[in-house]
């Protein structure tokens, strides 16, 4: 490839008819041996996290990029993203006027990577198992619009939903919705350790170091019968321990490709490079975001005065230029900019950081200043990057001489369990749509059995507003739902918005394919890769 950088079109559902060009090889991945794809994700197995990678548990990017090459769901987003499409299915639809009752049929012959029949009866089981372990990761709540499932044969699944939800393909598509085998998966306990099986695209084997995985090695599944089609017979994945490591290894050749997360600094430095680099950098519209949780029961922040007051302050705008660079813009929503019914809703309520319209708020609700606080964040989980931000944070409100703010950082396999336990009064986390609906960046922090555990609780946005926006099956119409749900989230602030990300993949010039190995919400699709000459 000539350019340094490759730019994909941020348009919905579509991506610029050129790149096709630069996709695919005829050599495949095995010409040169396995491809070796870089990550700073860590996965820990512990005993407040004994099932890292049990769909019935795992709820993050990190371990749902290694579940989507092993578990075989009924539906898929295509290549490009947008309306999913049947994927271990042969055809899925409603069967009703009212988005309640939803009818698949499955392909023809389907089997687990082990040769064993895979039927009707097991995807009821997979997803009656991930809602009846109902595991503390939140994950179960994608599922939560289930009634029960029926099954007709070997080869029909029937999903009556207790309320209207257009949004149920999409989840479908995840893999919360994975299709495990029951000899392999007990129906009522979470299976331990790395292992897992399934009938996706590739078997994976795991070599573990003090209870963390540090390589997954995809090899391609012969029994595999659906619409993906691996350009490679082998991918392994190795974790690093910090973006420096993983960018010396791509430099000597160690690695092939590494993607999340690079540091700014690297994204700078290969934006930068001249055109005889061998590594090229795609970057690619992103649905991440990043923001403030608040534990709405703790002292320190019960008052939304004081979460208000927060938002007043926050100059989002600074820690995305003095921070990320390029790589990220401010946001201020839940819901980002480039997603239908996304609203500008604390901006219209805040406007430009102002601290005398913070002492205002303050002052009116009797908070006496100023408010002590910690604000904890994951030093492991989402880059390098997070500790300047949560410094630069801590210096805006300590500016403001509103608040005495300390940062504490923690390793993911503690700030997590920490987090859904209620044991931090302000924390920072990142989210990875699980569809790119405005719905997957709202009910999962505000529904019934949201992930972060949350006590907020709104009556209005649970038992009216979501459940309208899910009967739309035109989102465009699901927009007036949408919109107030955002509104009210400005004025309660349960969460605080802080920035929307691009994503970046930085390749070896013989890797081909890259350009479609990140779909919009940040899934790894490794069967897109493979070997060939450069461009």
């Amino acid at each position: 490839m000539n350019r340094k950088i490759l730019v994909l079109a941020a348009v919905t559902g579509l991506l610029a008819p050129a790149l096709a060009a630069c996709g695919g090889s005829d050599s495949g991945g095995d010409d040169g041996g396995a491809i070796v794809v870089g990550t700073t994700d860590r996965f820990s197995a512990s005993d407040a996290v004994p099932a890292p990678l049990d769909p019935a548990y795992a709820y993050d990017v990190a371990s749902w990029n290694i579940l989507r090459q092993t578990l075989q769901t009924l539906m898929a987003l295509p290549r490009g993203d947008g309306e999913p499409e049947p994927e271990a299915a042969e055809q899925c639809g409603f069967s009703d006027n009212g988005n309640e009752r939803y009818a698949c049929t499955l392909r023809e012959g389907l089997k687990f990577a082990d040769g064993s029949p895979l039927t009707a009866a097991d995807v009821k089981y997979s997803i009656d198992r991930v809602r009846a372990i109902k595991s503390d990761s939140g994950v179960a709540g994608l599922l939560s619009s289930i009634d029960t499932i029926e099954t007709r044969g070997d080869r029909e699944v029937i999903f009556h939903l207790n309320t209207a939800d257009a949004t149920f393909p999409y989840k479908l598509a995840t893999p919360a919705a994975g299709i495990v085998n029951p000899k392999d998966y007990s129906k009522s306990k979470l299976r331990d350790g790395f292992q897992v099986d399934g009938s996706g695209p590739y078997t994976v084997e795991m070599e573990t170091r003090n209870n963390e995985l540090v390589k997954a090695v995809f090899t391609k599944n012969p029994e595999y019968q659906g619409e993906l089609m691996p350009q490679n017979e082998t991918v392994e994945v190795e974790s690093f321990d910090s973006a420096e490591a993983m960018g010396t290894a791509l430099d000597k050749g160690d690695i092939d490709l590494m993607t999340r997360t690079m540091s700014p600094e690297q994204i700078e430095k290969l934006s930068n490079a001249g055109p005889d680099s061998n590594i090229k950098l795609v970057e690619m519209p992103g649905l991440e975001i990043r923001y403030l949780g608040f534990n709405t029961n703790a002292p320190q922040v019960r008052s939304k005065a004081v979460r208000q007051a927060m938002a007043q302050v926050i100059d989002r705008g600074h820690i995305a230029s003095d921070v990320y660079g390029t790589s990220a813009e401010p946001l201020y929503s839940l819901v980002p900019a480039t997603i239908t019914g996304h609203a500008n809703s604390f901006f219209n309520k805040y406007g430009d950081p102002n601290t005398p319209k913070a002492r205002s708020i303050l002052a009116k609700a009797n908070i006496t200043t100023p408010v002590k606080l910690t604000l904890n964040y994951t030093t492991d989980h989402y880059g390098p990057a997070t500790k300047k931000e949560f410094e630069l944070l801590q210096k805006q409100l300590n500016d403001s001489e509103l608040f005495d703010v300390s940062i504490k950082g923690e390793k993911w396999a503690a700030f997590r369990p920490n987090e859904a336990k209620g044991e931090y009064a302000v924390y920072g986390m990142g989210w990875f749509p699980d569809f790119p609906d405005a719905d997957n960046f709202l009910a999962p922090f505000l529904d019934k059995d949201n992930f972060l555990g949350s006590p907020y609780a709104n009556s209005r946005i649970r038992n009216k507003l979501i459940p309208d926006s899910r009967r739309e099956a035109d989102r465009l119409t699901a927009s007036e739902s949408i919109e107030e749900i955002q509104n009210i989230v400005a004025d309660d602030v349960p969460v605080l918005p802080l920035w929307q990300g691009k994503q970046y993949i930085a390749a070896r010039d013989d890797i081909t394919g890259t350009e479609w190995a990140l779909n919009s919400s940040s899934t790894l699709q490794l069967w897109e890769l493979s070997r060939g000459m450069s461009d």
